[in-house]
């Protein structure tokens, strides 16, 4: 220590005359840190909690946060592996519009879709949700015990009633099945939606769908045991409003999604 301070020519007195004016600031940010981490279930990184410290008034930089939570032993939680759902004959339908352009400037412009499977003691139940690339918020989503048609057409059907009037925003979606019908597409075709799906076996072109995908599941239903269809959904729906509320995107400048299109909208 003596050696160092002789490097850095810091008398001894005003060492440790700092050391005592960080420890109780470091105290406080600890405080609020382990406070903020748990009330979002450990769902947030160090990139997140510096975002909500700086919106409280906080001038934090990231890489103290980040030391912070490790000396804490808070780490956020990591993606889980993506689920690969069933994707039918493949045919050609559609081509693939979006082509992995998943930039939207405004809402209702680009929209994907997948399914997705999770599990309780009662049996299977499969989500099915339409996300909007403008702020990544879920429009619209169907629970279902059976992966059928009229889950993917109840999904549809809520986010055309929220669909304003002359927007044609492109669905994007993998090869499935239910894509492929023709009452889907017929559908999509009534109002003006343009329809575009993934290449033969390329997850990459629906990636950005994926990625909510293992981000709830990771946030949400790993490492839990849920023994009734009721518990499940219930935790589903709560994560769902939870996420388009609540939960802010480091890409949506520290918003929420519903936060960064009311914003936009103003």
């Amino acid at each position: 220590m003596p050696i160092l301070l002789r490097i850095a020519k810091l008398p001894r007195s005003s060492f440790f005359y700092y050391l005592k004016q960080d420890k109780p600031r470091d105290a406080k940010f600890c405080e609020e840190i382990t406070a903020l981490f748990h009330e979002h279930h450990g769902r947030y990184g160090y990139r997140r909690i510096t975002m909500v410290l700086k919106a409280r008034g906080h001038h934090v930089n990231h890489k103290k946060v980040q030391r912070l939570m490790q000396q804490l032993s808070l780490k956020g939680k990591c993606k889980a592996k993506k689920y690969r759902s069933y994707r039918g004959e493949v045919g050609k339908i559609a081509p693939n519009v979006l082509e992995r352009n998943f930039k939207a400037m405004k809402p209702n412009e680009k929209w994907l879709t997948d399914v997705t499977e999770f599990k309780c003691d009662e049996g299977k139940l499969y989500l099915s949700p339409i996300k909007d690339l403008f702020n990544n918020e879920i429009i619209s989503y169907d629970l279902s015990r059976t992966p059928n048609f009229e889950q993917t057409i109840r999904m549809l059907n809520q986010a055309i009633a929220r669909l304003p009037k002359g927007k044609t925003p492109i669905l994007h979606s993998d090869q499935g099945w239910q894509y492929q019908m023709r009452g889907y597409r017929k559908r999509l075709e009534k109002y003006g939606i343009i329809q575009s799906m993934s290449r033969k076996g390329n997850c990459l072109d629906n990636s950005a769908m994926e990625s909510f995908f293992g981000r709830l599941k990771t946030e949400c239903y790993a490492g839990k045991r849920f023994k009734t269809y009721a518990e499940l959904e219930q935790t589903l729906h709560d994560y769902i409003r939870y996420y388009n509320y609540e939960r802010i995107q480091i890409k949506l400048k520290g918003l929420s999604p519903v936060q960064y299109r009311n914003q936009s909208c103003d």
